[in-house]
């Protein structure tokens, strides 16, 4: 499969530490990439180097089939024209409207006429501001980063490289963003970046896990819930008496971990067929009733937490 983005044995090392150690990975063309990592893990020195803003310290990157580190400025500015880019806070002149923001960004990158207008037009229904009359300086936060996106896609770029588009945002706001970002799929190689684990489960198709500067893992959300889940978690509900249920589970050997959440326990367990055997014997025996307990799915914020925690 051609990748839109190729890192290769990636550093960035500073005096006081290395944000990007030896980082080696790559992005499918026409997927929607989540580049996920906790906060500090180096995911914004990684889009730095990958948009030709920063110098690695070892390492290649390529973009587009372009050695970003032996380009030269000529060449980097052609390849920037291809890519757009929407960092996590953006900025716009508060007297436009979303029509002047899409012509002034299209005029940047040399689209004009009735190319533009057309743009301007679908990216605007897109972006869900077709009908909004108000000046971007009276936007919410979500209206903004929508505008965003809509800038970025404005010279029809090959890669849309997105820095955190979703932190501060309200429910709405987030889900307005990932609507749009889902709808790319297909249409543009996304690169998103984010620590916001739901987000990337939502709209991904492809997902690189960063800590502490270098790779954990990379694979499809799917692959890394079967490589790194399984059925050995089960949710366990019962009538009454939860506390000496708990009690009871933490005394037998098959029981790996014990976390309760409200009224249910959440039962790691290392032998399936005794665990199925055993809880309702032990429900039983202490004179409840069992109302469910079931396999419980594994989310990719489980797969982050054990990998991460593992990886520390």
């Amino acid at each position: 499969m051609t990748a839109s983005v190729s890192v290769d044995d990636l550093t960035k090392a500073y005096p006081a530490h290395t944000a990007v150690d030896h980082l080696t990975m790559s992005v499918p063309e026409g997927s929607v990439f989540g580049f996920l990592g906790p906060n500090g893990a180096g995911k914004t020195t990684t889009v730095r180097m990958v948009l030709g803003f920063a110098r690695p310290t070892s390492g290649r990157v390529s973009v587009l089939g372009h050695d970003v580190g032996s380009s030269s400025d000529d060449d980097l500015a052609r390849l920037r024209r291809r890519i757009g880019f929407l960092p996590d806070v953006p900025g716009f002149y508060p007297w436009m409207s979303a029509t002047d923001v899409l012509r002034f960004a299209g005029s940047l990158v040399g689209v004009q006429g009735a190319t533009l207008a057309r743009r301007t037009e679908n990216l605007l229904e897109l972006a869900g501001l077709t009908h909004v009359r108000q000046k971007v300086g009276g936007y919410s936060r979500g209206m903004k980063q929508r505008l965003g996106i809509a800038q970025a896609l404005v010279g029809a770029p090959d890669l849309l490289v997105l820095d955190e588009p979703t932190s501060a945002l309200d429910p709405i706001g987030r889900k307005d963003v990932l609507d749009m970002v889902a709808a790319l799929r297909g249409r543009t190689s996304v690169f998103f970046s984010t620590h916001i684990l739901s987000d990337v489960e939502r709209v991904c198709d492809q997902v690189a896990i960063l800590d502490d500067g270098h790779l954990v893992t990379q694979g499809s959300v799917d692959e890394l819930k079967a490589t790194y889940g399984g059925s050995s978690r089960y949710a366990l509900e019962v009538t009454a008496n939860c506390a000496a249920v708990r009690t009871a589970l933490q005394a037998e050997a098959w029981v790996a971990r014990l976390v309760e959440r409200d009224s249910t326990l959440e039962v790691t367990v290392t032998d399936v067929d005794l665990a199925r055997h055993r809880v309702p014997t032990i429900v039983a025996g202490l004179g409840t009733g069992l109302v469910r307990f079931e396999p419980v799915e594994t989310s990719l914020e489980d797969v982050f937490v054990q990998l991460v925690q593992r990886d520390a």
